[in-house]
């Protein structure tokens, strides 16, 4: 099922990535980011979980993507301890000389649409490093709350902040 396949944001697009992107979307997150996963992880996860995997695309070029996934378990945003259906920001990324634009919004918000629209999740998690100021705010911006500290989350030994949002 395909939800919201295409949106135009003034010079980019959001729309849903294809087997075709997986060679640039790669690419963006070894250019982007420390944490780096196989090639055979992007293709899977765009298998299980296309309906809310966005690029964004900016005259035929892949600028930036998100990459999640649908999980079961308890909720990290209700107060009682429940299992719920949620979506979990994986890996979400966008080239450095297109930052500023709404690129990393754009993707963030159609991404949670689906995963609520098309997936019927509940609410939505992911994992940033305690020193990425830009993105938490961003995050904060999107309603996102920091839920707590997952010490030495990352290879390099430097925490995350476990952040959440109903959908």
């Amino acid at each position: 099922m395909e939800f919201a396949e295409t949106k135009k944001y003034g010079a980019f697009i959001v729309r849903l990535a294809r087997m075709t992107d997986i060679d640039q979307i790669v690419k963006i997150n070894r250019l982007t980011l420390p944490e780096n996963y196989p090639y055979y992880f992007f293709v899977e996860h765009l298998k299980e979980y296309g309906g809310a995997f966005y690029v964004a695309d900016i005259n035929g070029e892949v600028v930036g993507y998100i990459m999640p996934r649908i999980e079961w378990g308890f909720s990290n945003v209700k107060q009682i301890p429940t299992l719920v259906r949620k979506g979990h920001v994986v890996s979400v990324a966008v080239l450095e000389k297109f930052r500023k634009m709404g690129i990393g919004t754009a993707l963030l918000q159609n991404s949670m649409k689906a995963m609520k629209d098309v997936y019927e999740a509940e609410e939505v998690y992911l994992e940033v490093r305690v020193t990425n100021a830009p993105a938490i705010s961003l995050y904060k911006k999107l309603g996102f709350s920091e839920v707590k500290v997952l010490k030495h989350y990352y290879a390099d030994g430097e925490d995350a902040y476990l952040m959440a949002r109903p959908l």
